[in-house]
C-alpha cells in the first residue's frame, strides 16, 4: 500500500489573529450588539470584538467569491448563448459537535444578507437530513447518530442538486434537537437564494467509491467554498459538557423532551454522563470521520479554550 503523500509545502496561507483582522479593511459592522447577543450559542458567547476581527473579514470574502461566481457565470452563459438564472452560492461549515459550526452558521447568514448584490441567503444544518430515530433502531445504528451512516446522505445530495440547478422551493427536512428527531412531514423551503450555507458534522466527507466507476457526487462537491471549524479536542470536550451542562438547567427540564432522564441527575451524575456520552459517541465521530476531513476545507478557523479564533488558515493551493 502506498504511504501519503506529504507536501513540503502547506497548501494554506497561514494567518495570527492580528494579520486576519486587518483584512477587513472598511467593512462596516452591520450588526447591533442585540443582534451579536442573539447569535450566540448555548456554550459560546458570541462577541462584538469577534465579529469585528473574525466574521468582518471572512464576510468580505466570501461576497468577493460570491461576485466572482456570478461573473463567471455569467461569462459562460454568454460563451454558450444562453439567458440562465443566477446559480446559487453555497457555503459548507464542518467541524466537531459543540465547536461552534451553528454560531459560525448564523453570524455568517446575518452579515451576508447586508451586503449589496445578494441580500437573499439561506441556512440548513444537515441535522434534518438524519434519518429517522426508528429508522436508526432498526439498523441498530442509533448509538451511532451523527457518524456518515446516519444520514439519509442520498436525500442531502437530491436537495443539493436541486437548489444548484436554480429550482424553486426546494424542501429541507427539520430535526427538533428538542425532540432528538426528524419532524414529521414538517419542512423548511429554499426558494433560489443567492447564498445558502450549509452547516453540519460530516460535510467534507468523502463517499465511497463505486467499483462500477460510475458517478458518485460528494455533498462537498456542491459546495463553492468550505469552513472548518477547529480546536484541540480537550477544549472540544469541556465545551460539550458546559453545554450539556446547561441544557441539563433548560430544554431537559421540560417532561416532554427526549433528555428529560437527564434533569434529575445530581452534579456528579451530570459532569460523569456527559463525558461518557463525549468519549464513547461524539470523540469516535470525530477523530474517525470529521478531523479527517479538515484538511479538505478551504478555509479553517482555529479557535483558543475561549472560543475566540487564534488562527486562520486560508487554502491557497
Amino acid at each position: 500500500m502506498d504511504k501519503p503523500v506529504e507536501l513540503h509545502k502547506s497548501p494554506y496561507l497561514i494567518m495570527s489573529r492580528e494579520e486576519w483582522a486587518a483584512q477587513r479593511r472598511d467593512t462596516p459592522m452591520t450588526l447591533s450588539p442585540e443582534d451579536v447577543a442573539r447569535l450566540g450559542g448555548l456554550s459560546e458567547r458570541l462577541s462584538t470584538k469577534e465579529v469585528e476581527e473574525i466574521y468582518l473579514p471572512l464576510s468580505r470574502l466570501l461576497s468577493l467569491y460570491v461576485s466572482a461566481s456570478q461573473e463567471l457565470h455569467l461569462v459562460t452563459s454568454r460563451f454558450l448563448g444562453k439567458s440562465e438564472l443566477k446559480v446559487p452560492f453555497i457555503i459548507g461549515i464542518a467541524g466537531s459537535v459543540a465547536c461552534g459550526k451553528s454560531t459560525t452558521a448564523r453570524v455568517l447568514k446575518a452579515l451576508l444578507a447586508r451586503w449589496p448584490g445578494h441580500p437573499h441567503v439561506d441556512l440548513i444544518s444537515t441535522d434534518g437530513f438524519l434519518l429517522p430515530n426508528k429508522v436508526l433502531e432498526d439498523r441498530k445504528i442509533m448509538h451511532r447518530k451523527g457518524f456518515p451512516e446516519s444520514f439519509d446522505t442520498n436525500r442531502l445530495l437530491r436537495f443539493l442538486a436541486d437548489v444548484k440547478s436554480g429550482e424553486p422551493n426546494v424542501k429541507a427536512p427539520i430535526y427538533s434537537h428538542f425532540a432528538y428527531n426528524i419532524l414529521e412531514n414538517q419542512y423548511v423551503s429554499i426558494d433560489r437564494p443567492d447564498i445558502l450555507v450549509v452547516e453540519g458534522l460530516n460535510v467534507l466527507q468523502p463517499a465511497s467509491m463505486p467499483k462500477s466507476g460510475s458517478a458518485m457526487p460528494f455533498v462537498s462537491d456542491f459546495f463553492d467554498v468550505s469552513v472548518y471549524i477547529d480546536a484541540a479536542t480537550i477544549d472540544i470536550e469541556q465545551w460539550y459538557i458546559e453545554r450539556f451542562w446547561r441544557l441539563k438547567e433548560t430544554a431537559f427540564r421540560d417532561p416532554a423532551a427526549y433528555f428529560h432522564k437527564y434533569a434529575s441527575l445530581d452534579d456528579k451524575e451530570v459532569e460523569a454522563t456527559a463525558r461518557n456520552i463525549w468519549r464513547s459517541i461524539n470523540l469516535r465521530n470525530l477523530e474517525k470521520n470529521i478531523l479527517p476531513t479538515r484538511q479538505r476545507a478551504d478555509l479553517i478557523l482555529r479557535k483558543s479554550k475561549d472560543h475566540a479564533v487564534e488562527e486562520v488558515k486560508l487554502r491557497k493551493l
